[in-house]
């Protein structure tokens, strides 16, 4: 594989540093965290208030001295000091001194693909601030792949989709490195945007945050296919009188609304693709596409891709936390080193 697996088999934990959801993995506890990349902050004081679920259950509805921020966009962290904060916290005191006590403390962390320079060396430098003597990075690409037990050290080719929050990354995966791979800026927030958006356009209706993705799983649980429901009810508020105000929402414009910036990963799928060596894609055929991810879990997001591509599309058993479960069973010792002759073992 690209990455040095013996590198990696000496680090103790590994963090996936998600626009949505942070994720630790510690060797031999396992996934210790998995919650929401969101902090809450007292502007007077500049005190750490809450992190995590309860954080983001703030969003929106806190008084002007308190600052909900999320210091992780796309994969990149952007706050580094906050982020070291956040981490910290979601660690608890108790995990943070087992960790100091291991002997050159060593860790890994999830890289999005094509990052520039500065995206990984903040990444390396959030968990050079936990204690870290050093940080190995990984590609998303290859730990998701990893966690959701595709065969990716053979050659044979395996594509796996890696749907975030803030990005969608696609790839071709064969000998345990990447053949080529697209990175678009698309992904469940852009979803979110665009409901958000039709709403107000269709209906003079301002949708609170919190109820974007239930309204999504209210098409019916098939949110991209057309055998829902004909409407449903949303709750939210007038753009012009500023009072709470309820409308039947027609899902077929909705499911519209959601299809158009989905569009950009197709393109991309058909790119990667198209830059793709013919054996491989003759592999694909049987194989299909792999999704991981959050918004992997979009209502009817597969059977869009399955139609578009005639390939068959696959969803992770938990797509959310393949990633991290990855770089776990690297840390663990799991993947073994590939060989490419088998006659000199």
């Amino acid at each position: 594989m690209t990455v040095d697996l013996e590198r990696l088999r000496r680090c103790h934990f590994a963090v996936d540093l998600g626009a949505a959801r942070t994720r630790v993995y510690v060797k031999g506890p396992g996934l210790v965290v998995d919650q929401p990349s969101v902090a809450a902050v007292n502007t007077r004081t500049g005190a750490l208030i809450a992190v995590g679920e309860f954080a983001e259950r703030m969003t929106g509805r806190t008084p002007d001295y308190i600052r909900v921020v999320r210091p992780i966009a796309g994969g990149t962290v952007v706050d580094i000091e906050m982020a070291q904060r956040m981490l910290r916290h979601l660690l608890g005191d108790k995990m943070r001194r087992a960790l100091r006590r291991r002997p050159r403390l060593r860790a890994a962390a999830c890289a999005p693909y094509d990052a520039d320079p500065l995206a990984r060396r903040a990444t390396t430098e959030t968990l050079v601030g936990l204690g870290a003597r050093r940080v190995e990075l990984v590609d998303t690409l290859i730990a998701a792949a990893v966690g959701c037990g595709l065969p990716v050290e053979r050659p044979e080719a395996t594509m796996v989709m890696v749907c975030g929050a803030a990005a969608t990354q696609v790839a071709v995966l064969s000998l345990g490195s990447i053949v080529t791979a697209e990175r678009i800026p698309v992904g469940g927030e852009a979803v979110d945007h665009a409901i958000v958006q039709h709403l107000r356009h269709a209906h003079a209706l301002m949708l609170p945050s919190q109820a974007v993705r239930p309204l999504q799983l209210a098409l019916s649980g098939n949110g991209l296919t057309p055998h829902g429901p004909a409407s449903t009810e949303i709750h939210g508020r007038d753009v012009a009188t500023g009072l709470a105000r309820s409308v039947r929402v027609d899902t077929a414009a909705v499911r519209n609304a959601i299809q158009t910036p989905l569009t950009a990963v197709l393109d991309a799928i058909g790119k990667v693709l198209r830059e793709c060596p013919p054996d491989l894609v003759a592999d694909l055929a049987d194989r299909g596409i792999v999704m991981v991810g959050g918004s992997a879990l979009l209502p009817g997001f597969d059977q869009m891709l399955r139609r578009a591509t005639g390939m068959p599309v696959h969803i992770a058993e938990r797509p959310d936390v393949c990633a991290a479960q990855g770089l776990g069973a690297m840390l663990e010792g799991r993947i073994e080193p590939l060989v490419l002759d088998p006659l000199a073992t």
